[in-house]
């Protein structure tokens, strides 16, 4: 006979699984409809769930609006986060721009889809951007104060340092049309990589 934890760990993970199965589904029908035009059974659709099920683990659309963002930021700053005083500036910013594009291109649809919401104003995510994304910045802005403090980069203002490699970094997300028609193809990751590299790095060399 199965043991309770068993079956509480068992349960635990159907419940994760269906909630990445439902925020994957609502993605793509939040970037297609929009918020407004998207509802409740349609991403339960999508998600091959009935809307009892769906509504077992979201009230209603906001929350899985919000949890959309909410995921596509905690992805964004998974890189950022890790960040370390400790190590070398620019091996550190390297990897850190480097997982930034890669997430970019891997996901195109949830940076489109948060640039859409910061547009309009961030009605759905302010109480995250003020409060714990705010935090963050806070924190790894001090660690570039250090790198400079130290003399191991350039002079730079740390937050708006933090902004240009969101600015460049999402651009190819956001504006991936954009650069296809004028470079006449679909740009190669390695070399945005390396050109996003060599223009962000540059000016901290002391």
């Amino acid at each position: 006979m199965p043991r309770p934890v068993a079956k509480a760990q068992q349960k635990s993970r159907i419940q994760h699984q269906n909630r990445a199965v439902i925020l994957s589904a609502a993605l793509d029908v939040f970037s297609a409809y929009g918020y407004r035009g998207s509802t409740v059974d349609q991403i339960a659709a999508k998600a091959g769930l009935s809307k009892p099920n769906l509504l077992y683990y979201f009230r209603r659309k906001e929350e899985i609006y919000v949890a959309v963002l909410e995921h596509t930021l905690d992805e964004w700053l998974k890189p950022l986060r890790v960040l370390d005083v400790e190590g070398d500036p620019v091996a550190e910013l390297t990897r850190y721009i480097s997982e930034k594009l890669e997430i970019s291109f891997a996901n195109p649809q949830a940076s489109r889809l948060f640039a859409n919401e910061i547009l309009h104003g961030a009605p759905h995510v302010q109480k995250f951007l003020k409060g714990p994304l705010r935090a963050l910045v806070e924190e790894k802005a001090l660690v570039i104060r250090r790198w400079i403090m130290a003399g191991k980069i350039a002079t730079v203002d740390p937050q708006h340092f933090i902004f240009s490699i969101w600015a460049v970094t999402q651009h190819y997300a956001d504006f991936s049309a954009q650069v296809a028609a004028v470079l006449g193809e679909e740009p190669s990751p390695e070399r945005v990589k390396q050109a996003v590299l060599e223009i962000l790095l540059r000016g901290l060399k002391v």
